[in-house]
Order: structure tokens, then C-alpha cells, then sequence
């Protein structure tokens, strides 16, 4: 059996879940972002349980179908941009697509619908978090980190990254050296 959790984005949210399901004494096989496969049925109490302590740390147990297929849409995307070390060569589409075993159109229709933005630009947003954590990291000048990201251009990504944020990249990045520098005064 499966279970689905909304806002399951990181490491800590697993293991947030993983002592929750523990201390419930609910045998599980697989913790991963937005799904946890479960051994044995769970009861009614059980469910309950977990759903309110889920809460407690700000996790959604899921119910409904449309927002199940909501959070694996995210979680793939969030999987893809922030936890694999190469965003893969094919479309994006293609790819959410063919990990989710739905049709792209169906999937954006829903997503749309439900989200109120197009996956496109969710993806936008996330590639763009992406950005402002490997520009605080400081480890990849903006030419490796467009090319890492799949960018065409470093005036490609720029462009987005001032869309999305307001800020120019090099901007948002002395930012982050001027907070570092005030804080060292301190």
C-alpha cells in the first residue's frame, strides 16, 4: 500500500516520516519524497494518527486523487532539479511524462487546474532555486551553472533568474557577500 505526502521535499522530511511511522509501529519498505510504501494495511486509527502528526511538522497526508498526482508531479520535478547530478537530456515533458506513465497534456491540464501555474513554469521556479543555492555555494561560476541547468545561453538563465527574482544573478550573489561581511562585524 501506498501513502502520500504533501510538502515531502527533503532529507529531513523522510526522516521526519520514517520515526513517525516507526513510533506508530507501522512496518514500511520505501521513505521517499511525497511517498511511503507501507507493508501491511493500516487502520482507520492509525491513519489518523499519522495524519495529525504529520501536520505537526508541517506534512500533508494525501487523500485525494487529483493532489496525490499534484505532489508526484512536484516531487519528480524536485527530484529531477535538485537531487540529480544531471537534468536529463530529453524534454522535460517527455521525461515527467514518461516517469509518471501519463500523458504530458493530461498532466498539464491538472496541473494548471489544480496549481493555478504550468509546470513549465514550476519548473522555472525550481531551476532558478537551483541558481540562488549553487551561486551561495560559490563553487560554479554562471557559464557552468547554465550549462549544468540546461540553459542555452547565460543570458538565457540571467534573463530568467531577473524574471523570477528581481535581481540580476552577480546582484543577488554580492548580496550574499555583504550579508556574510555584516555578519562578520558583528
Amino acid at each position: 500500500m501506498k501513502l502520500y505526502i504533501k510538502y515531502m521535499v527533503s532529507l529531513r522530511c523522510k526522516m521526519v516520516v520514517h520515526e513517525e511511522l516507526n513510533n506508530l509501529g507501522i512496518k514500511h519498505a520505501v521513505v521517499d519524497l511525497g511517498i511511503v510504501e507501507i507493508l501491511n494495511d493500516i487502520t482507520k486509527q492509525q491513519r489518523e494518527i499519522l495524519k495529525e502528526n504529520l501536520l505537526k511538522y508541517g506534512l500533508e497526508l494525501l487523500d485525494n486523487k487529483k493532489s496525490i498526482l499534484i505532489e508526484k508531479i512536484k516531487n519528480v520535478i524536485t527530484e529531477m532539479i535538485h537531487y540529480s547530478d544531471e537534468l536529463p537530456k530529453e524534454n522535460f515533458s517527455d521525461y515527467i511524462s514518461e516517469k509518471l506513465g501519463y500523458d504530458y497534456t493530461y498532466l498539464a491540464n491538472t496541473f494548471s487546474e489544480v496549481k493555478g501555474i504550468t509546470i513549465q513554469h514550476f519548473i522555472i521556479m525550481n531551476k532558478i532555486e537551483k541558481v540562488k543555492e549553487l551561486l551561495l555555494y560559490d563553487e560554479l561560476n554562471l557559464t557552468e551553472i547554465s550549462y549544468k541547468l540546461n540553459y542555452s545561453s547565460v543570458a538565457h538563465l540571467s534573463n530568467q533568474f531577473k524574471k523570477i527574482t528581481g535581481l540580476s544573478p552577480s546582484f543577488y550573489k554580492q548580496l550574499k557577500q555583504k550579508r556574510t561581511q555584516n555578519l562578520e562585524d558583528i
